[in-house]
């Protein structure tokens, strides 16, 4: 099924959050122990513009069926050209080709938001999310060892990125 991308808006923050939600307890793609709030993602929220770093929603038939973002990375001027990315998929929506549609959506709009070079941070047991972005051309810039404490197993942390000319 062929996604729309569109940009979310402050309606759209509840069920953001309430997808996000959803992949706390399998420990995969987020540090998140516990549900979050839709006002404590609030700020996070308020942090993206349509300019330079969007969030859009992923639409199926009408309905939202997951999240892509585009972050300022480490918050520092030198970066301005480089941006951490995030893909969040409904659990309903999952298998379905939504995070290489979403993948390829943002390459298309690196250039008009001067961007030109994505990080993500993934578990190293995050084999599908891994998977994804290593087909995808990116590669492991940095590992970080039994950095994430989960119901009492340490998970690794990988960075990977990738340029984009």
């Amino acid at each position: 099924m062929k996604a729309q991308f569109e940009y979310a808006t402050q309606e759209d923050l509840a069920t953001i959050t309430a997808i996000y939600n959803q992949i706390i307890p399998s420990r995969l793609a987020t540090a998140d122990l516990e549900p979050v709030t839709v006002a404590s993602k609030q700020a996070w929220f308020d942090a993206f513009n349509h300019e330079q770093r969007p969030i859009w929603k992923i639409m199926l038939d009408g309905k939202i069926a997951g999240w892509v973002s585009v972050e300022y990375f480490y918050g520092r001027p030198a970066y301005i050209h480089t941006a951490e990315i995030s893909i969040y998929i409904d659990e309903n929506a999952r298998h379905q080709g939504l995070g290489q549609q979403s993948l390829d959506f943002v390459f298309s709009q690196l250039k008009a938001l001067e961007i030109d070079t994505l990080v993500a941070f993934i578990f190293g047991h995050n084999k599908p999310s891994l998977g994804l972005f290593n087909k995808n051309g990116f590669s492991e810039w940095g590992h970080l060892p039994a950095v994430a404490l989960m119901d009492g197993h340490k998970r690794d942390l990988n960075i990977l990125g990738r340029h984009f000319d």
